[in-house]
């Protein structure tokens, strides 16, 4: 409903433009006109500093010409005429153009009060939509990007708001575009800058996430050594099926503890050899 309502109030809008442009000045606007023509004849060449206007590259101008709009398309860039009695000019920046959205004060789905802020980029797309159809574009956008805000946050949970930027950015550029294309405006980005938590709820947030780190942890340092226990279980059974084995552990232990500057070196006595010895007493 909404958007029949947007399209039949943009279709009539463009209808009154229609009807106006063919309806004609009347036969006092013509004299008028007329008029107006004499005056630049006769003061030519000093009119033409009246008549010329030029606008950038980047502007277009609407011209109206005793209150209506001369074309349904803007001047521009470059030199365009105009009557100095009867004819006015707005000019019209096309350029993209960026705001921040001021901090809103957001209650969300889970009844958390956070802090948000944001940036939108929007440009001009139809000029005379721009003039025509709403008083000041930039203002209105401006204002529509701040309750967009906090309608489209308000349905979002915290957790949504916090790992969903980019899809929440995606809805607010479309309902912004949708609401302003009436005014002649596209909307290019909305982007999410801030999310100000209450201290309460980041110390709580915090230790959490400390908690779950610590957790964590001691599964980690439980299955280290569950595996080191399982590793020194499998070196016992192959250590047992070769004695030899044992033997060349002590002498790689020799050469580890020999490595290092110690003045006391303990010399591991294999088992063996005592038995041997114990046998021949």
């Amino acid at each position: 409903m909404e958007m029949e309502t947007q399209s039949s109030v943009e279709m009539h809008s463009k209808q009154d433009l229609i009807e106006d442009h063919h309806g004609g000045l009347g036969c006092c606007g013509w004299v008028l006109v007329i008029l107006s023509g004499l005056f630049v004849v006769l003061t030519f060449p000093i009119s033409l500093f009246l008549c010329i206007k030029i606008v950038q590259e980047y502007e277009r101008a609407v011209i109206f010409r005793l209150g209506r709009i001369t074309s349904r398309k803007a001047k521009g860039p470059g030199l365009f005429f105009i009557l100095p009695c009867t004819d006015s000019f707005v000019k019209v920046d096309m350029r993209t153009v960026s705001f921040d959205i001021p901090p809103q004060e957001i209650l969300t789905k889970d009844s958390v009060t956070v802090a948000v802020d944001g940036v939108v980029y929007f440009r001009v797309q139809s000029a005379i939509s721009s003039v025509a159809n709403v008083s000041n574009a930039d203002s209105s956008t401006r204002l529509l990007a701040q309750t967009t805000l906090r309608n489209v946050l308000g349905t979002k949970n915290l957790s949504e708001l916090l790992s969903d930027r980019e899809e929440i950015s995606h809805s607010m550029q479309v309902t912004l575009d949708a609401a302003t294309d009436s005014w002649g405006i596209k909307v290019e980005r909305v982007e999410i800058k801030d999310v100000k938590l209450p201290v309460q709820l980041q110390r709580a947030m915090a230790a959490e996430a400390e908690a779950t780190r610590e957790a964590r942890a001691k599964v980690i340092a439980a299955e280290g050594e569950m595996n080191a226990s399982r590793a020194l279980k499998e070196a016992s059974l192959v250590i047992a099926e070769s004695p030899s084995g044992l033997q060349l552990r002590y002498l790689q232990t020799l050469t580890t503890i020999a490595s290092e500057k110690n003045s006391t070196i303990v010399f591991p006595l294999p088992i063996d050899v005592l038995q041997t010895y114990l046998k021949g007493k």
